[in-house]
């Protein structure tokens, strides 16, 4: 986060004024679907891939600087960067997923994505959606809550079957504030819930969103940073420069427990 930057502190009392397109009916357990048109407003999205413009209509949850829901809002207009830059933050989750051998599986974002296309990056990163099952207010129903997206979104990107990913297998260790431009017209601005998970799963790869997907070791991984022709995103870059390698390498032993179940959140 940038310290010239500044804006006004987005609230449960403020955020609809400030920003129209949020639904404060959230905030008040109120669940709105999925099935607006809303993020087909305006040309934003004009020139884009059809699925992926579709996939713009799914509703995040909107945040306060404290990780409180405070409304939800589709997710094209939480991913313009003008509206970012005024404040607006949702949830969102990564998924670290690790086979039996301790390597990490990761992916290269398809060229369709509208926002950090053919960067590569960890297992999978996406978003709760306001639904009934996904939301949560205290620190234990949204984790629970990422843990379903996680499950819900391993298997529409890679074919994960939810069997293999059980959500009990699922380990929350922090939480992430952090605000990143994709280009000039998108970008990212979230509180980010880091999950690890280690099992042997079957992949089926969904075209339209992943592009490549490989296991690394973790040396494999260092390997590749020092590639000049690779691009990371950025919370994934964030994540392996702060805390990564250091779970990592305790990935298995009983002293991994220790990084689990943060409870602040780190701004990065």
């Amino acid at each position: 986060m940038s310290a010239t930057e500044t804006v006004t502190r987005i609230t449960a009392e403020n955020v609809a004024t400030i920003f129209p397109d949020v639904d404060t009916s959230l905030a008040h357990e109120v669940f709105p679907t999925a099935s607006t048109t809303a993020a087909r407003e305006g040309n934003e999205l004009e020139g884009y891939d059809e699925e992926q413009v579709r996939l713009m209509d799914e509703v995040c949850i909107v945040l306060d600087d404290d990780d409180k829901p405070i409304g939800s809002a589709s997710k094209k207009t939480c991913h313009i960067m003008e509206n970012i830059n005024r404040g607006l933050l949702h949830r969102a989750f990564s998924v670290f997923l690790f086979d039996s051998n301790k390597r990490l599986l990761l992916q290269q974002r398809a060229a369709e994505k509208i926002t950090f296309p053919n960067m590569w990056t960890n297992t999978c990163c996406s978003h709760p959606l306001g639904i009934p099952g996904e939301t949560g207010a205290e620190l234990d129903a949204a984790i629970l809550g990422v843990k379903r997206a996680a499950q819900r979104k391993l298997e529409q990107e890679l074919g994960i079957p939810p069997e293999q990913v059980p959500l009990e297998k699922f380990e929350f260790f922090t939480r992430i504030h952090y605000k990143a431009p994709s280009d000039g017209k998108w970008g990212e601005h979230e509180i980010d819930y880091i999950l690890f998970i280690q099992a042997d799963v079957d992949l089926n790869v969904n075209p339209n969103e992943v592009r490549d997907a490989k296991y690394v070791s973790e040396e494999e991984l260092k390997q590749m940073f020092q590639e000049p022709g690779l691009i990371f995103t950025p919370w994934f870059k964030l994540i392996c420069d702060t805390m990564l390698f250091e779970w990592w390498s305790q990935l298995g032993s009983p002293s991994l427990d220790k990084y689990k179940g943060e409870t602040g959140i780190r701004r990065m």
